[in-house]
């Protein structure tokens, strides 16, 4: 554990989802000031879903300092989003932000022509966004609850990664954000768990269809990590033993997860596709 991660988490909650980072009493470390990058990703360009906070934030920060040029992706959340783009401006490179729901089929096809207008290409496609409804029992998941888990998780990333895909050269990466929940389950959490499911089939299924254009596509499962997605949907006594039933006894911090993105999007993972990376405190899972 760094001097930059708090020991423990606030009992905080947030009534508007999704969450806002900017309003966290004990906001989410989003930058690793011992990673100085190494020009990995130096002149990609990278569209990032989520990008505004939490894992996404963090991950376009880790790009930004291996060289690369960030089109963030966001749904409402304009505050956090401009706090992005300040920190990567900051690392001296561009940023362009992308306000939308991409549940809606059009929407990726904007996101993909702005990203094509601005940068003139695409390298790296981090499906990243996603959201949560804890449910005590499967009876309280209406139809209108499982239709919007289904269509932000799965249907999303679906829906950029056909608009993206003519675009890809070789050599390109996909990378999903997939959870610890696809395959350890979560009781109160079934309609997200099993979009989570689904990306891994997904992320699987997708990179033995484009090995042969040598297009990469691997996905990382998070376990507890601190983000807005936590005090936004959890009560304050869940998040105050959030993260604390995996074996290093605390929550991750969204800089943790960053590199596992910059590993899998960059040419270090020339031979990697299909695979998920574990980041989840220690968590046993059967991949």
């Amino acid at each position: 554990m760094t001097d930059q991660q708090p020991a423990h988490q606030s009992a905080e909650h947030q009534d508007q989802r999704p969450g806002i980072q900017a309003d966290m009493q004990s906001q989410p470390q989003s930058d690793n000031a011992a990673h100085t990058g190494s020009n990995k990703l130096q002149d990609k360009v990278a569209i990032i879903t989520g990008g505004d906070s939490g894992i996404g934030r963090a991950t376009a920060i880790a790009f930004a300092k291996e060289g690369a040029s960030l089109a963030i992706v966001y749904f409402s959340e304009d505050e956090d989003a401009a706090e992005t783009a300040r920190l990567i401006e900051g690392y001296g490179r561009p940023c362009m932000l992308l306000r939308g729901d991409l549940g809606e089929p059009a929407f990726s096809t904007t996101v993909v022509d702005a990203v094509l207008k601005q940068y003139g290409t695409i390298d790296i496609l981090i499906n990243n966004a996603g959201e949560q409804h804890p449910q005590e029992q499967l009876e309280d998941i209406t139809p209108e609850q499982l239709e919007r888990t289904f269509r932000t998780n799965v249907f999303a990333m679906f829906y950029l990664t056909q608009a993206v895909l003519p675009h890809l050269q070789a050599g390109a990466a996909i990378v999903n954000t997939a959870s610890v929940t696809a395959y350890k389950g979560n009781p109160t959490l079934l309609d997200y768990s099993s979009t989570k499911g689904a990306i891994v089939s997904f992320t699987r299924s997708l990179a033995l269809s484009l090995a042969a254009k040598k297009i990469r596509v691997n996905a990382v499962a998070p376990g507890p990590i601190w983000t807005p997605l936590i005090p936004s949907t959890f009560s304050p006594e869940h998040v105050a033993k959030f993260g604390h039933d995996v074996p290093l006894d605390r929550p991750g911090q969204p800089e943790e997860v960053a590199m596992a993105f910059v590993y899998l999007a960059s040419q270090d993972a020339s031979y990697v596709t299909g695979q998920t990376l574990h980041v989840n405190g220690g968590a046993i899972v059967n991949s």
